[in-house]
This record gives structure tokens, sequence and C-alpha cells, in this order.
């Protein structure tokens, strides 16, 4: 099953390879799960709170950025082997290595040239994000929690505005963001006391009047009960074998000409066996009895 040998039968074959830390490099032959990439990819170092130990969202994300690498690797591929070359078309496939540990490590931003130029290691902030401010996590007065991002100079007034600080918009000190990096504590400070003074919905309204963005932390009960979600057709039905509906998320990115659906939700363990022994691989009802036998196969 290595690439070499099925491009023996069809030599514009693109084979895909998700593994935990790729195909070639001193780690090749470990096994990886997302839950141990995201450590060693650095994902996790930044994440948490500084002085306790890195936490993990409540989510495989490694694997599924190793599978959109992946998707990405494969169209990228195609699109070679339809191009030209000296006038004659590029007819050959090519192998795409997508692992886990280089998924996440591709989520760090800066922080490669960070260390390289200035010998700087990015830690984990809370809710906050290294070198942005004012941008954050604020209590407020009913107990939950809404994120404002006011990190542009502009933004930052409006925000100082509305929250009738209008002294700290005009302070010299805060008119750009290294000077606002600089009194990070105290400008949250003024933020928190701002919050905390009201109700989720009462912050979201008056960033929303001085268009600074703002916005509540949604579960997933909150996300399907929202009125945007469900305009932008972020949901769609499948049906189990049984019949039964259930919802899943629709596909994204949204398509003008050709948006996707999903045709069908899993099927039931072996439900194609026959279909794939018998109809592709042309074996007979005597061998796929003693397939079954033995034990090699289930299914129906």
């Amino acid at each position: 099953m290595s690439p070499e040998s099925l491009r023996k039968d069809n030599p514009g074959l693109v084979v895909a390879r998700v593994s935990g830390y790729g195909q070639t490099g001193p780690k090749c032959s470990e096994p990886g799960f997302a839950s141990v990439c995201e450590g060693v990819g650095g994902f996790r170092f930044v994440n948490g709170v500084p002085g306790e130990p890195p936490v993990r969202p409540n989510l495989s994300i490694g694997d599924t950025l190793a599978g959109m690498n992946a998707v990405l690797g494969i169209l990228l591929a195609l699109l070679k082997r339809g191009q030209l070359s000296e006038g004659v078309p590029f007819a050959l496939g090519q192998d795409v290595d997508s692992s886990i540990t280089e998924s996440v490590f591709g989520l760090l931003e800066a922080c490669v040239p960070e260390y390289d130029y200035a010998g700087a290691i990015r830690e984990p902030s809370g809710s906050s994000l290294t070198g942005i401010v004012p941008t954050g996590t604020y209590p407020c007065k009913d107990g939950s929690f809404m994120i404002i991002g006011a990190n542009g100079d502009s933004l930052f007034k409006r925000l100082m505005a509305v929250m009738g600080r209008q002294e700290l918009g005009q302070d010299p000190r805060f008119a750009n963001n290294a000077g606002r990096c600089e009194h990070q504590d105290l400008l949250d400070e003024a933020i928190i006391a701002w919050t905390r003074s009201k109700t989720a919905a009462e912050v979201q309204a008056a960033c929303k009047e001085a268009a600074v963005p703002c916005g509540p932390i949604y579960s997933i009960k909150d996300i399907m009960e929202d009125e945007h979600f469900q305009a932008r057709g972020c949901f769609e039905d499948v049906h189990l074998p049984d019949g039964r509906a259930v919802k899943v998320p629709s596909i994204g990115p949204k398509l003008s000409a050709s948006p996707g659906s999903t045709a069908a939700g899993g099927p039931r363990l072996g439900q194609h066996t026959t279909e794939v022994l018998q109809e592709k691989l042309q074996l007979s009802d005597d061998e796929l009895s003693t397939l079954r036998t033995a034990g090699i196969i289930g299914g129906e």
C-alpha cells in the first residue's frame, strides 16, 4: 500500500498520509495522538494561565487541523497535476505529508521570529493576547463574561468614550498599542470596573453602538439557538439508519455556485462490506462466506 506501489497502476495518484509527526525525521515512527502532538507542536504551551499547568480545549484540534492540511495538500497536488510544464501537462501524482505536530505548530503566528530575533518565548496569558491591548474576557454584573477587542487606536478611543472614560482615550500614554501594552493592568482594571457594573447584554449593546468588537462566549446550546447561525444555515439534518433525523454542522466555507451538503449520515458497521468485496473486488459468495466463517469480515 505504499505510494510507490500504488502508482505502478496509476502514476497520477495523489496519496495523503496523516500522522503524528510526519513521514520523515527522528519521531516519524512514534505513535502520536492530538493530545500529545498539541504539546510537542507548542500549542499547549501558550494555553492557560501564567504559573498554572497548561490546559487543552475540550476538543482534538490537532486532528482537525491535520485533516484540513491534508485536504489543502491534496487540492494543491491536483492543481499541480493539471498544470503545463514546457507545454506538456504535468501528469504525475505526489505524496501529501500532513502531521498533527506541524499542523498545530502552524498556528504559532510570530513565535518563531520572536524567539530567533529577540530570544523571546511567548507564554500563556490567560484570556488576553501578548502585545495586543486592550483585548480580553471581562466579567459582567450578571455573572457572565464578554470578550472585547479594542486594540486599534480608534477602537480604543471609542471604547473609552462609551465607558465614560474619555480622559483615558485622550491620554497620550495610550495613543498607540505600544503605550497601551505598558499599562495593560491599568486599562484592564478600568474596563473590568465598567463591565462589572453592567449585564452582558448591556455591555454588548453599548459596544455595538460604538462599533467596538464585542461578543459573548457561546456554548453549543447558545450557538444552535442563535438567530445568526440559523440565518446562515449553519445546521443541516442527516438521517440515521433507523430513520431519525439529527442535526450536524453544515458544510463550510459556503460556495456561491456549488454549496456543499451532507448527503448521508455514517453507515452501519459493515454496511458496505458485501458491496466493496463482491461488486468492486469480484469475490464470490463462497469466498465471502469463508471470510465470514473465519471471522475476518463481518457485516451484511
